[in-house]
C-alpha cells in the first residue's frame, strides 16, 4: 500500500519502505521549470555547473556537489540561466507499508540518533552540500534500479536507498547542529585522501595541494585538531590495515607492506612493532 504523504509520516506509528518511483541523469541548459507538486519525495544532485530551485518563496543556488530534499507536496521549480548549464541526477521516492524483514525508516531510526532528529524536523526542503560521498551512493542506486529487470535484488535497493537516507540526516544534523569550522572541513578531507591514497607515498606537499593550503599551515591545523602529525596519521591508517590484512588474509607480509604504500619490508617491520609491540609474524600467528 502507498502512503500518500510526507516523508516524516516515517516517524509514526506505522512502519514504512521507501520505493523509489522515477530516476534520471539530466543536463539542462536556459531552462525554466513552472511550478509544480507531487506526491513523491524528491532528491535533486548537482553533478556538474550551476542552477537555481525556487521552493518556499526562496530562490536557492546550487552547484556541483550540493543536494536538495523536497517533500511531498511541496511546490518547486528548476531554473537554469541561458549561460550556464547543471548536470544534475534526480531520484523521487514514496513510502510504502512494510513488508518483510528488511527495517522500516521508523526502525532505522530508532538505531540512528541523526534520522531520529531528522523526522522529528518536518522541513519542507532541506539544501545540502555533500560531504559524505552521497553521490556514490546515488550512482550504485540508479545502477541496481537499472539492472533489477534482470535480477531479484530488492535488498540491495532497499539497503541503498535507506543509505542514502541515513546519510541526508547525518549531513543535516551537522550542518544544523555541528557546523565545521573551515579548518575542520580542510582536515576533513585530507583525512579523507589519504584513506583513498594510503596504498602509495604520500607527502605533506600534496596533501596540502588537495585542499589549497600552505604545507607548514595544514601541518600546523592538523596537528592541533587530531593531536598527532599527518605523517603520524598516515602511518596509524597503515597499519590498521595491514593489522586486517593479516588477520584476515594469507598474503605474504612483503607484499602487505607494498600494499599499505611501505616499500621496506623491514621499515614496515620496524613500524608495526612500535604501534603494536609485536611484529608482524607474531601478530598473524596470535590470529
Amino acid at each position: 500500500m502507498t502512503i500518500k504523504t510526507s516523508f516524516y509520516t516515517a516517524n509514526q506509528n506505522t512502519h514504512h519502505h521507501p520505493k523509489v518511483i522515477a530516476y534520471y541523469y539530466k543536463e539542462w541548459q536556459d531552462f525554466q521549470m513552472p511550478f509544480h507538486t507531487h506526491e513523491a519525495i524528491e532528491i535533486m544532485y548537482v553533478i556538474s555547473g550551476s542552477c537555481h530551485v525556487e521552493v518556499e518563496q526562496k530562490m536557492i543556488p546550487m552547484k556541483k556537489g550540493d543536494m536538495i530534499l523536497i517533500d511531498a507536496n511541496v511546490p518547486h521549480r528548476l531554473l537554469v540561466n541561458a549561460d550556464q548549464t547543471c548536470r544534475m541526477l534526480n531520484i523521487e521516492f514514496i513510502l510504502n507499508a512494510k513488508t518483510g524483514v528488511y527495517p522500516s525508516i521508523k526502525e532505522l531510526a530508532a538505531e540512528n540518533k541523526d534520522l531520529n532528529k531528522l523526522l522529528r524536523w518536518q522541513a519542507a526542503y532541506l539544501m545540502l552540500k555533500d560531504t559524505e560521498g552521497l553521490y556514490y551512493t546515488l550512482r550504485s542506486l540508479v545502477l541496481e534500479l537499472s539492472e533489477q529487470h534482470k535480477v531479484a535484488n530488492t535488498t540491495v535497493i532497499q539497503t541503498l536507498i535507506s543509505h542514502v537516507i541515513l546519510l541526508i540526516a547525518r549531513m543535516a544534523v551537522e550542518a544544523k547542529e555541528r557546523t565545521p569550522l573551515s579548518t575542520d572541513v580542510h582536515i576533513k578531507h585530507v583525512i579523507e585522501y589519504i584513506h583513498h591514497n594510503y596504498d602509495r607515498d604520500l607527502k605533506v606537499s600534496e596533501l596540502a595541494s588537495a585542499v589549497y593550503l600552505h604545507p607548514s599551515y595544514l601541518q600546523r591545523i592538523f596537528k592541533k585538531r587530531m593531536n598527532m602529525t599527518i605523517m603520524a596519521y598516515i602511518t596509524n591508517v597503515r597499519i590498521e590495515k595491514a593489522k586486517m590484512l593479516l588477520s584476515k588474509t594469507d598474503i605474504s607480509i612483503s607484499d602487505i607492506s607494498d600494499f599499505v604504500g611501505i616499500n621496506s619490508r623491514q621499515y614496515f617491520s620496524f613500524l608495526f612493532k612500535k604501534s603494536t609491540g609485536q611484529t608482524p609474524q607474531r601478530y598473524r600467528q596470535k590470529r
